[in-house]
C-alpha cells in the first residue's frame, strides 16, 4: 500500500481511480491490529488501488472528508463517493472484506 503524498494526489486518485483511501495513524493501536492482514485484503480486492492516507499528516483532509475516527476507509469509484466504512472501533478482516465485496 502507497502512502498519500497530498492534498492533490489525493484529489487526482478520487478522480481518476478506483481508489480505496485507509485513514490511519501511528499511534494507533487499532490501525496497526489491520496491519498484518491488510496486504491479503489489497490482493482479494485488485480492482482496487489502496492508499494510506496518514491521519496527523492529512488533518484537514480528514475533516473536509469527515473522518473522525481511525482506522477508517473512504472508497471512491468512478470519480464518485461509492462507500465509507468510517468509526473508532477496531475492524476485522472480515467486516473490511465485508464492506469492500459490497462495492463490487
Amino acid at each position: 500500500m502507497r502512502d498519500l503524498q497530498s492534498v492533490e494526489e489525493f484529489q487526482a486518485l478520487k478522480l481518476t481511480e478506483d481508489v480505496v483511501f485507509l485513514f490511519t495513524a501511528g499511534w494507533c493501536p487499532d490501525c496497526h491490529f489491520i496491519d498484518p492482514f491488510m496486504p491479503e485484503v489489497e490482493e482479494k480486492f485488485e480492482i482496487f488501488k489502496f492508499v494510506s492516507v496518514n491521519r496527523d499528516q492529512f488533518i484537514d483532509l480528514c475533516a473536509e472528508q469527515e473522518i473522525y475516527g481511525i482506522p477508517s476507509f473512504l472508497v471512491f469509484r468512478n470519480g464518485l463517493e461509492a462507500g465509507r466504512f468510517v468509526s473508532k472501533d477496531r475492524k476485522t478482516k472480515e467486516e473490511i472484506e465485508q464492506f469492500l465485496t459490497e462495492l463490487l
